[in-house]
């Protein structure tokens, strides 16, 4: 078994871990989503550092962003396989990721209304 660190090592945010298995498979745990408003922010949620359609296995720890908030964007990338938590964990993931979606938006407006005006 192969362990790679691709979140939360130099960070308190991003959570991602590749398990690679004897077999081949590989197993992500847990997919977040690096907080702040900084341009390295950007790019460290842009960047998986694996390819998301080689993994077989996503399973999710919690529900908070900082562990699910990338899970959108990591099937956009080509993940297909299954996904693994409790119940409580799915219900609640739905309504974060939503409101993190929301959040996301206002950050968005935010920045560019900044960018505007500094020309």
């Amino acid at each position: 078994m192969k362990i790679a660190f691709h979140g939360a090592a130099r960070t308190v945010t991003g959570s991602k871990h590749l398990i690679t298995l004897k077999n081949g498979k590989k197993v992500l745990l847990d997919c977040g989503m690096f907080q702040g408003l900084g341009k390295e922010t950007d790019v460290l949620n842009r960047d998986w550092g694996f390819n998301p359609s080689e993994v077989n296995y996503l399973v999710l720890s919690h529900a908070h962003i900082d562990h699910s908030g990338l899970i959108p964007k990591f099937v956009k990338d080509g993940f297909a396989g299954k996904i693994f938590c409790t119940p409580a964990t799915r219900e609640l993931t739905e309504i974060l990721l939503a409101d993190s979606a929301e959040i996301q938006e206002d950050d968005s407006k935010f920045l560019n209304k900044r960018r505007a005006a500094a020309g």
